[in-house]
């Protein structure tokens, strides 16, 4: 029997508690290094070493059973394709479909193009004295990249990722978007190929785990293109969101950020570890494990508390509950680790540095409205729905 302290209690389906979670993460990390919650039957882990093991054991802590709670716990049957449901080998296979199409150049190729986008977001609101981090940027230039990666037309890409927030945005997850609302660009793709990720994903053969040469099933298409049009746009918003609040409340490292922009690419790392979009990531457990003397037993589900972990002080010392761009570069764990290593993680970061650039250009000084600045309220991502500040 796992033993806590009393008082010691996360929820995370409590969106207050979820405001500001910290310190009851530094509790548990402390108190409860291997936590379980009774009411809604998980545990959890916390510390840094510990949920970075787990993430990389994939024998241990499967993705097979949803890597969301609740989803776990509907034991509700996963649809192939769902690539962050899916386990090796068949997950390795759909993740090497994608990942050539991923590349380190395909990704920096994309500069002038986000960096174009980036600038039409922001140059209407010069002069303004107001910008949303969220909805003048956040949620236009991801949507707008992803778009054109997948060969949406930019008239129907606001629609595609409404429909993958209408997703998240539930306070519990527990269904899976079926991926329909790609049917007709998929159908009208495939009798008008270019280029873009639907059409190779459209020609793309490979090896199943049957030894099957063949390309992708329908079905498995229209998810594989709900997981990279949500995933890719997701991540970016939310750091986007986040760097509003948080430079604004540290106005001398931002003020370090405009005399010295080649600090930047550090200061995404830092707003990425110090609020991550996700605070944690589900698993079951296939097998007992050992914690701190105590058993996690098998047929369980786990949270991993990624949030918790990105500013657990053995790892991030001498306190990782401070934001600091200068801090010595150590890995976070905000893309996960392992075989489900975000993919997106490369696109995403130059996504936040030339977000950084172009807006600390023009605006090097801002205020938040935090009267007006308001929360997403959901389980699956934490971050803002709108982040809107004053520009002096």
């Amino acid at each position: 029997m796992t033993t806590t302290a009393a008082e010691v209690y996360y929820d995370p389906y409590d969106l207050e508690l979820n405001k500001d979670p910290y310190p009851m993460f530094a509790r548990i990390r402390e108190e409860a290094p291997l936590y379980y919650n009774a009411q809604h039957d998980f545990y959890a882990l916390s510390r840094f070493d510990d949920v970075n093991k787990a993430l990389i054991d994939h024998e241990t802590f499967i993705s097979g059973k949803g890597a969301l709670l609740e989803i776990i716990k509907s034991g509700m049957d996963i649809p192939p394709g769902t690539l962050i449901f899916e386990d090796p080998p068949v997950h390795n296979i759909h993740r090497n479909l994608l990942s050539r199409m991923f590349t380190p150049r395909k990704v920096l190729d994309l500069e002038p193009k986000i960096r174009e986008f980036t600038a039409a977001c922001l140059d209407p609101v010069v002069g303004t004295g107001r910008f949303d981090f969220v909805n003048d940027l956040g949620e236009q230039m991801p949507m707008r990249v992803i778009g054109m990666l997948l060969g949406i037309p930019e008239a129907e890409q606001r629609h595609i990722t409404d429909h993958g927030e209408a997703t998240l945005q539930k306070e519990k997850v527990d269904a899976l978007a079926t991926g329909e609302v790609f049917a007709e660009f998929l159908d009208w793709r495939a009798e008008h190929p270019s280029d873009d990720i639907m059409t190779d994903l459209l020609n793309a053969e490979f090896e199943d785990e049957t030894g099957t040469v063949r390309t992708l099933r329908r079905e498995e298409l229209l998810l594989y293109l709900t997981v990279i049009a949500t995933a890719g746009a997701e991540t970016t918003t939310r750091l986007i969101g986040w760097a509003g609040k948080i430079l604004a409340e540290h106005p001398e490292q931002r003020a370090d950020l405009v005399a010295n922009p080649d600090l930047i690419p550090a200061a995404v790392e830092e707003i990425l570890r110090f609020e991550p979009p996700a605070l944690q990531v589900a698993r079951y457990v296939t097998k007992d494990v050992e914690y701190h003397g105590q058993t996690l037993p098998a047929g369980n589900a786990v949270l991993l508390l990624m949030a918790a972990a990105n500013r657990d002080p053995r790892r991030f010392p001498p306190d990782g509950d401070v934001f600091d761009i200068r801090r010595e570069a150590r890995q976070h764990i905000t893309f996960g680790a392992g075989t489900h290593f975000c993919m997106g993680n490369a696109l995403a970061r130059l996504e936040g540095r030339i977000a950084l650039e172009e807006i600390l250009k023009r605006f090097p000084e801002w205020e938040v409205d935090y009267e007006s600045a308001q929360m997403s309220h959901t389980t699956a991502v934490r971050g803002w729905a709108s982040m809107p500040t004053r520009i002096p």
